[in-house]
């Protein structure tokens, strides 16, 4: 069994940065794409970023694209959420998941294995 754990949330400032840290057991963890996602009050869960196995390949949702930037330390089994120029609507919080070796990055249910989830709060 997995256990994915975030770290890193808070509360901030329109503009302002945060790192988002999930760390991950288990032995294998460099052999599975990770991805983040986020769910604000009163919306469904959505897909943020997600990083290949080995790190060399990340994608992004459209309104993240050139403040966020996914990361992996495969080595310390971690993947990291950089965010900055962070915006109130970026409010939600943020989950870290391990992807199934099927299916579209784009959607939840491809992903097996979840986090608890850590808030991020962005005050306009």
């Amino acid at each position: 069994q997995v256990e994915l754990v975030e770290s890193g949330g808070g509360l901030v400032q329109v503009g302002d940065s945060l790192r988002l840290s999930c760390a991950a057991s288990g032995r294998t963890f460099s052999s599975y794409a990770m991805g983040w996602f986020r769910q604000a009050p009163g919306k469904e869960r959505e897909f943020v970023a997600v990083i290949t196995r080995s790190g060399d390949y990340s994608y992004y949702t459209d309104s993240v694209k050139g403040r966020f930037t996914i990361s992996r330390d495969n080595a310390k089994r971690t993947v990291y959420l950089q965010m900055n120029s962070l915006k109130a609507e970026d409010t939600a919080v943020y989950y870290c998941a391990r992807k199934s070796p099927v299916g579209s990055y784009y959607y939840a249910k491809e992903y097996d294995y979840w986090g608890q989830g850590t808030q991020v709060t962005v005050s306009s």
